[in-house]
Parts: C-alpha cells; sequence; structure tokens
C-alpha cells in the first residue's frame, strides 16, 4: 500500500468489565485480527481497559461516605492498568510484530501520580511497539469527576504515520476548543476521537471536527449492554437494579476532511470495521482553509499550550 494510504480498523467492541486481564486478552484478540487483514493502524473506545464507569450514574454514587461506592471503586482501581509495571508490554509487542499501530483508551492509575488514583487515558503505540504519549483527560464529565482525576496537558501530542499526522482527544474533550487547536498546531490531519458508546456522541461531532480541521476524523466507541457485567462484579444487585438494557450501542464513524461521511455511525454490533484512507484529500481541503495556516491571525490570536507532566512533588 503507498505511503499516501493508510488502512485503519476501527474495534467497536465491549469490555470484560472491570476484568484488566481478560480486557487485554480481547484486546490483543482485536489486534491480531486487524493486522491479518492489513490494517496500519487499530483505535479502541474511551476507557476500554477494563471499562467505563457505568455503575455512577445508575448507583447514588455521589451518596458520602458509602461502603458500595467504595467498594466498587477499589475493585475499578484494582483492574486500573499501570503502564510503568509493565501492563501494556504484550500488547507494545503484539504491535511490532505485527507493524500496526495502536490508540487504546485505559483507565490509567499512575505511579508518577502516587499509584493511586485514576485517569482516563489515550495511550498511542507506534508499529514499532513503542509507547508515544499518553494523554490523561483533562477534565472528566458529570459524573465521572466521582471516580476520574483531571489529568494534564503533557499527552498533547501528534505522531507521524505514514504521510499522516495523528493526535487523539477522550470523549468530550473533543468539544474543547483550545483542545483541538492544540493538536491543529502540531500538525494534525487524522484526528481520532475516543467515546465510550454512544450514537448521539459521534454523530454531530464528528463531522464538525472534520470540517473545520480539515482533516480525518475517526470516532470508535465501545460497547456495553447489561448482559456484559460480569457476575462476579462487586454489587452487582445494585448496579442492575436501575441498568438500563443498553448502555453504549457504539456509534463508530468516520468523515472525511470535507464532513462528509466516508463511514456513519455504525451501531449495536460488536465489529472491526475497516476502511482505507487517502492523505490527498487532505491536501485538496487545506486549499481554502487551514485553521493553523493561511486562514488564522497569529497577529491577533494565539494559545499558550503547557505540556508539563503535572506532579504534586518535586524531589532534588
Amino acid at each position: 500500500m503507498p505511503n499516501s494510504t493508510l488502512k485503519v480498523a476501527l474495534a467497536q467492541i465491549a469490555p470484560i468489565w472491570l476484568d484488566k486481564a481478560a480486557t487485554l486478552e480481547k484486546v490483543k484478540k482485536s489486534i491480531k485480527e486487524a493486522a491479518e487483514n492489513g490494517a496500519e493502524l487499530i483505535v479502541f473506545g474511551e476507557g476500554l481497559v477494563p471499562g467505563y464507569p457505568w455503575w455512577l450514574s445508575i448507583t447514588h454514587s455521589a451518596a458520602w461516605d458509602n461502603r458500595i461506592q467504595k467498594e466498587i471503586h477499589a475493585h475499578y482501581a484494582r483492574n486500573a492498568v499501570q503502564i510503568e509495571s509493565g501492563d501494556l508490554n504484550e500488547v507494545q509487542k503484539l504491535a511490532a510484530a505485527h507493524q500496526i499501530a495502536v490508540y487504546l483508551g485505559i483507565i490509567e492509575r499512575p505511579i508518577d501520580r502516587g499509584g493511586h488514583s485514576l485517569y482516563c487515558s489515550l495511550v498511542y503505540i507506534n508499529q514499532q511497539g513503542e509507547i508515544c504519549s499518553v494523554h490523561r483527560k483533562l477534565q472528566p464529565t458529570y459524573d465521572e469527576r466521582l471516580t476520574w482525576s483531571p489529568g494534564d496537558g503533557h499527552g498533547l501530542q501528534v505522531h507521524p504515520l505514514k504521510e499522516f499526522t495523528v493526535g487523539g482527544l477522550n470523549c468530550w474533550e473533543n468539544w474543547m476548543p483550545l483542545a483541538r487547536t492544540a493538536l491543529y498546531g502540531l500538525g494534525e490531519n487524522l484526528h481520532i476521537a475516543v467515546w465510550p458508546g454512544a450514537v448521539r456522541n459521534t454523530e454531530n461531532i464528528t463531522r464538525m471536527i472534520a470540517q473545520e480541521g480539515r482533516s480525518f476524523v475517526i470516532s470508535v466507541s465501545s460497547l456495553m449492554r447489561k448482559s456484559d457485567f460480569p457476575t462476579n462484579t462487586p454489587h452487582l444487585d445494585v448496579i442492575l437494579e436501575n441498568c438500563p438494557e443498553t448502555l453504549g450501542n457504539g456509534g463508530s464513524c468516520i468523515a472525511g476532511p470535507d464532513g462528509s461521511w466516508i463511514l456513519e455511525p455504525v451501531a449495536d454490533r460488536e465489529e472491526i470495521v475497516y476502511q482505507i484512507l487517502d492523505f490527498n484529500r487532505i491536501l485538496e481541503e487545506r486549499q481554502n482553509f487551514d485553521p493553523v495556516g493561511h486562514y488564522s491571525r497569529p497577529d491577533v490570536l494565539q494559545l499558550k499550550v503547557n505540556r508539563e507532566r503535572q506532579t504534586s512533588v518535586h524531589y532534588e
């Protein structure tokens, strides 16, 4: 395949909810399948490993000093990913072996922030198996704030992939115009937007970002149904009491640099979807608009970005 085209895989799958080891096995299986089908980039949904905190909105999660909420949270933390401990080593080896790049949404419990708080992170692994960026979600949304911590700008980075320049954001971060601009300024032309799973989230914003950035936009969502909760989930009876049959119905899709659909949102299907992207389409659409190039006014408007990894303690 020429350097100007890229075959991408959108992995719209459900996690083995709050089971880190089992979900990583499912991720690895998807990577192998995508590689066998010639994909050069595979993208997974937000927080897929070990899963989105669906219990928060249906179990009175804001109750103060509540034993049930503490025990579910502890189970969540125990199954979160610690990159420093090697949790993603096998995924990295697979990426290198198959020469496939990976964007993977994880719940991270980073040692560099003490090893106890959780972050919704988007990890980019290149075709050589190297972790090139870990972007911690800048602002958790609504009840997410009860279990996730706010991230920082360290992961606002882009990466070369053939002729493309790829970058990504988590869920409602994609509505943050300055976060998008930070990536545009680095030359992004293939934008990755990851979501927990809902057509209502992806059906409008995917096309909007594509038209604004004159870039390809890939939105990837997970699935989550009532039947996907494992029987060993702590306080499963409480979670299921007010649980709808479908919590996340997918919505993975791709928009082209003119904002038109290349792949309309896929709903209620667990599958890997493939598409070939042509870099030349980006150059064609940048002819009349470039948000940080010829159609910008840096003498009037500028953005300052702090990409320092935040920490509470500095040791000398």
